[in-house]
């Protein structure tokens, strides 16, 4: 049972996640015309002229990438998880709007915002990046671009980050022609702001600093570290490239609060030392959060 409830916790958060998503995309995206980015964004583009269900079109549209991914990125894990978010992503899609509370909420909400598109755009934005990033956390994939981006990736050496902003731009491109400029701009912003969104949700609200010190003085600094701010150092042996002499170099991760005080004592102790500070995204270990098994 230990062994198996972490697998039963990620499958949980990749369920919830594409319930979020599903409610942002109904909620939000649809009542303004704004396309969601890759194929729940084609879905909506056809939905619009034919009115076929989003949530299947979705689903039908996942079939092919969900095979190139299987081909191309391998393993039973990456294909049970996807093909867990695509199902449950399409049926949300599609059962929401089935359920007499959530359609009258939805039309309480579309008075509220009264058409308001970038309203509309912010809401959906944040909504969807917490699914995002709860499906991230959960060692999972949302399918569609996803699934292209990793491919992208592992076979031609495309970083992630221009995978999805080729695809997902595509796509919002093409519905410039069906939804209006206006509203490709907005779903761009959305696009933007829901990865934000995402990266708030998986590296958690720890962001912490690492400084780096080149000092003549580090017995100084690396007392009154673990002393005033009880945090620990490492002391490193480096050599300036230019005079060829050793240097000693200290390294220690402090809290953005901690900052200033770092900042005083190496000032005191040796007004001419190199420091450089840094931003980390996730701290685990002694003084931070104990690491798990993830």
């Amino acid at each position: 049972m230990k062994k198996a409830f972490p697998v039963i916790r990620d499958y949980a958060l990749i369920i919830l996640a594409n319930l979020i998503q599903a409610v942002s995309l109904r909620l939000f995206f649809i009542p303004a015309d704004l396309a969601s980015g890759g194929v729940s964004g084609i879905a909506q583009m056809i939905n619009s002229r034919t009115g076929w269900p989003i949530g299947l079109m979705v689903l039908l549209g996942n079939i092919p990438l969900f095979i190139l991914g299987w081909r191309f990125l391998g393993g039973f894990k990456f294909a049970m998880r996807t093909l867990v978010a695509i199902a449950s992503y399409s049926l949300f899609t599609d059962l929401l709007v089935k359920i007499p509370y959530f359609v009258e909420y939805s039309q309480i909400l579309i008075r509220d915002l009264q058409g308001d598109i970038f309203l509309n755009a912010l809401y959906g934005a944040i909504v969807s990046g917490v699914g995002y990033g709860l499906v991230y956390r959960a060692r999972g994939t949302s399918g569609g671009t996803d699934i292209l981006a990793r491919i992208l990736n592992n076979w031609r050496g495309v970083s992630m980050t221009q995978s999805y902003l080729l695809s997902d731009a595509l796509v919002i491109l093409l519905a410039g022609f069906v939804f209006g400029w206006k509203e490709a701009l907005y779903a761009l912003v959305a696009l933007y702001v829901s990865g934000l969104a995402a990266d708030a949700v998986l590296e958690g609200g720890g962001t912490v600093r690492a400084a780096m010190i080149v000092t003549s003085n580090p017995e100084e600094i690396v007392q009154r570290i673990m002393n005033e701010m009880v945090r620990g150092v490492t002391w490193l042996e480096g050599r300036g490239a230019y005079s060829g002499e050793s240097r000693p170099v200290l390294y220690c991760v402090v809290s953005r609060a901690e900052v200033a005080t770092l900042k005083a004592i190496v000032h005191e102790s040796d007004p001419r030392a190199f420091l450089s500070i840094g931003v980390v995204h996730e701290a685990w270990g002694e003084g931070f959060r104990t690491l798990k098994g993830k």
